[in-house]
């Protein structure tokens, strides 16, 4: 067996919703049947008891290997404690090779864990050693490593909850919530209306008690030193005890708390020195060590923090204790869990000694033995929910706190006796606020219930019903989709919306291109819905990139499908028929939101069967009432847009919109059947996407079939009293579509230039003259620069075979070479001729067949 490709499915895609690594594998004749491979499943379970039973389903009684390896990298990723269940494995026509998908959360630990589960079934293959703990430890530290921490990830849980779309910016805790001009972002507990000034000013101690003492809340008196000598004088100054700390410190990093002797003074004045130069002494408020978190102006959770410690039985060591602590499975080395282990270092030996303790000292029975002087999780401490245990003026206190400062999120941390009184009653203080605080001590506290922190963080970004999305209309199919997806992004951008469109001509923002060359992929789409100056998107979706990576969000508001016909790119990538191919591009269908819209080719009949896959609402397109899905449709009551009378009429129910043919320029008064359903399929996109009728109706007055607004779209030129037009047609049903609108234009005589993508099958490349042949009267045949994969001359003597029998061409030439066979034809044209130019340079055969124009 033998991985050939790997790749990550990022998006809703061909398999499922979920996120997958789908991997081409090959397999031996002999590991087509592992079943009857001699010992294999024994010795496999022997190294991976926990494999599930194979399941022969789907591959005609037999379980071949790659089957194996699909459920040995499910199966490896859920021992490793990731939420993962979907899996699938599907031969190919090539014999020997099959697909396989499996899902993933974190995509470095699917990749691992394909690669890990080969390594595994060779193992059980040639009978040698498969270290299974080894493999499962180096998922786990993986995941650990790259998935999101307690506090981010719960925050993104709570946004998931909400239906708000989310994306990781880094491989750290920054994630962008929402799309394009509604999107918020943050950093871990830190969200991106808090200013810079605001998270300054809480580093710096020793101005957040000047600010904070201004505001009423009680702090501790204290000030910054240069010198140990200074923080003895400082000391004695405001009085022993004292805390000594980094001037803008956090997670006690630095901090030695009760310091009453000179000696101790001057250990903590070093021990601060090894984190930040700037030294605070302050006085030593006595009591507990509480968290109080505030959310924007509220206090939505409080914890009571204490040190890590270990109480004595009487019977072992400092030592032995703390390794019987340690060994709570709660307990571990990260921040994946509700507890962190003790660090039993020489900060813990230091603190026993001022206890009169030693690491193997045997403390009496019931003795609390301190490990550290913070109570910080991280180093091994506890945390008590105390919530609901909050005093009113306790809460205040923290909320002004928060807001002195200017944080939408703090983390104020007051040490008293008890949060049930006011702080003022307990001579307690506020010691210190904390931007972008750690969240696990209120999410999974040591004791008492967890607090809905998460949840809270995202109601104040997004107040309840916004889910920070904007509209977004996906549009696939075999032809018309460039077409359909820039008069639909204009019909948008008529409503005053700032449009974000991606196909393969580029990337538009607000009507600027930011990008060129083909960007109908995944990766554009997500460019697009993360620029801040995006209200609504449009996006070709072409099958390339859903094979790649899948779809660029979860769901959409409206999917179009122009139509599917004869198909395109066939015996690609394992899309073999038309039906496979129909099954990828209704992904987009399957994935409209069930508040969206499906807008549908009714007289395409694979594609009409899409509207059983789709969630929300189906808006039916046809140019004739009568056809039976139309018909049936309007019956119903539902959306329905169709021709009639010179008309493009939409229907709802009792409502109906009529628009004359003759006010859309691109369809040149109706006459060219295509550029109609183009029309047809972008208003049932605007329509479902909540777009007024006026701004339907000025968009479509407005759009103009030039080579700025649809190069390559049926662009019409005016040549020494000759037609000439320019498309970028590259298939039977697109010969077909152009034939039917050039037969309605009257001509004398009629040429085509064309040439093939070597990367159609040869029964596809031979069509496309076959239907030329019926209607033109020279051909000239050019060959370009890409032949991809085919020989020289490969191409054009399959587009001469489809000329063989052709009833009305009396001219072929073969050309070699784009702008040449255009000169060719030009040279050729007299008034009254029409000459198609199926382009493949859009956009220099477009310039160059312009500036013949312009020089008459």
């Amino acid at each position: 067996m033998e991985v050939i490709r790997t790749r990550a499915l990022r998006g809703p895609n061909l398999w499922s919703h979920h996120t997958a690594v789908e991997a081409i594998v090959s397999c031996t004749p002999e590991e087509h049947a592992v079943d009857k491979l001699p010992g294999f499943e024994e010795r496999l379970r022997s190294r991976f008891p926990r494999i599930p039973q194979f399941q022969p389903a789907g591959h005609a009684d037999n379980v071949p290997m790659a089957h194996v390896l699909e459920l040995a990298a499910l199966a490896l990723q859920a021992e490793a404690g990731c939420p993962v269940t979907f899996s699938r494995t599907t031969q190919t026509l090539e014999t020997g090779i099959f697909q396989m998908v499996v899902e993933y959360t974190e995509e470095a630990v699917g990749r691992l864990a394909v690669e890990l589960a080969e390594k595994l079934c060779k193992a059980a293959q040639d009978d040698t050693p498969f270290d299974l703990n080894a493999a499962l430890t180096e998922l786990r530290d993986l995941d650990e490593d790259v998935r999101l921490g307690p506090s981010t990830g719960a925050i993104v849980q709570a946004a998931v909850a909400r239906k708000i779309p989310f994306r990781r910016m880094t491989s750290g805790s920054m994630v962008s919530f929402g799309w394009g001009s509604r999107q918020r972002r943050i950093q871990a507990a830190e969200i991106d209306s808090t200013s810079a000034i605001a998270e300054a000013i809480a580093q710096d101690k020793e101005l957040t008690k000047k600010l904070l003492d201004a505001a009423g809340v009680p702090v501790p008196i204290g000030r910054s030193v240069d010198s140990a000598e200074e923080a003895w004088a400082v000391a004695q100054e405001i009085g022993l005890p004292v805390v000594v700390k980094p001037k803008d410190g956090n997670q006690g990093k630095g901090v030695t708390v009760n310091v009453t002797t000179k000696e101790q003074i001057d250990a903590a004045f070093a021990t601060a020195r090894e984190f930040r130069d700037d030294i605070l002494v302050e006085r030593f408020l006595a009591g507990h060590d509480f968290r109080l978190l505030v959310i924007g102006n509220k206090l939505v959770a409080a914890a009571r923090r204490d040190p890590p410690h270990v109480v004595g039985d009487g019977k072992h060591s400092v030592r032995e204790l703390v390794d019987i602590v340690n060994a709570d499975p709660r307990r571990g080395s990260g921040h994946s869990t509700s507890l962190t282990k003790i660090r039993f270092d020489d900060i813990a030996l230091a603190r026993l000694k001022l206890q009169g303790l030693e690491a193997d000292s045997v403390p009496a029975q019931g003795q609390r033995v301190i490990l550290r002087n913070n109570a910080n999780l991280s180093t091994g401490g506890t945390a008590t929910d105390v919530t609901d245990d909050v005093h009113p003026d306790v809460a205040a206190r923290a909320v002004e706190a928060a807001q002195m400062i200017g944080l939408d999120i703090c983390g104020v941390d007051v040490v008293c006796d008890s949060v049930l009184r006011p702080i003022e009653e307990q001579n307690g203080g506020v010691v210190e606020v904390n931007a972008a605080p750690g969240l696990r001590m209120h999410l999974s506290p040591s004791y008492g219930k967890g607090r809905a922190v998460g949840e809270a963080i995202i109601s104040t970004m997004f107040p309840e019903g916004d889910d920070g999305r904007i509209p977004v209309i996906a549009v696939t199919g075999t032809n018309g989709k460039t077409t359909t997806v820039r008069l639909a992004a204009h019909l948008m951008a008529a409503s005053g919306l700032r449009v974000g469109m991606t196909n393969t001509d580029g990337v538009y923002v607000n009507g600027r291109q930011i990008d060129s060359g083909d960007c109908s992929g995944p990766r554009s789409a997500r460019n697009v819905l993360q620029h801040p100056d995006v209200d609504a998107a449009v996006f070709e979706t072409a099958r390339g990139g859903i094979l790649r990576e899948g779809l660029a969000y979860d769901r959409c508001k409206v999917a179009v499908v122009t139509n599917i016909g004869a198909g395109d790119h066939l015996g690609l990538n394992y899309i073999t028929t038309v039906e496979d191919l129909a099954v990828l591009k209704r992904v987009i269908v399957q994935n409209v939101d069930e508040n969206g819209m499906a807008v549908l080719n009714a007289v395409d009949p694979i594609v009409a069967g899409m509207a059983a896959n789709c969630r929300g609402k189906v808006t039916f397109f046809g140019a004739q009432k009568e056809h039976p899905v139309v018909a049936r449709h309007i019956a119903q009551g539902r959306r329905t847009i169709y021709v009639e009378n010179g008309q493009l009429v939409a229907v709802e129910g009792k409502s109906e919109q009529r628009i004359a043919l003759a006010d859309v320029p691109i369809t040149r008064n109706g006459t060219i059947g295509f550029q109609v359903e183009n029309v047809m399929a972008a208003v049932g996109a605007a329509w479902g996407a909540g777009i007024s009728w006026d701004a339907i109706r000025a968009g479509l007055r407005t759009f103009l079939n030039d080579s700025d607004n649809a190069p390559g779209r049926f662009n019409v030129f005016d040549y020494r009293g000759a037609t000439v037009i320019a498309d970028y047609g590259h298939n039977p049903d697109a010969m077909l579509a152009l034939v039917q609108a050039v037969d309605a234009m009257p001509a004398k005589r009629r040429s085509v230039v064309i040439s093939g993508a070597g990367d159609r099958r040869d029964q596809d490349i031979r069509q496309q003259t076959e239907i030329l042949g019926r209607a033109f009267d020279d051909v000239l045949l050019y060959q370009d620069q890409c032949q991809r994969g085919r020989a020289d001359g490969e191409v054009l003597a399959l587009l001469r075979q489809g000329l063989s029998g052709a009833s009305r061409t009396s001219h072929v030439e073969d050309i070699y070479g784009e702008f040449l066979a255009i000169d060719t034809a030009l040279g050729r044209l007299k008034e009254g001729d029409l000459c198609l130019i199926l382009v493949d340079q859009v956009e220099a055969a477009l310039a160059h067949i312009a500036q013949r124009v312009a020089a008459g």
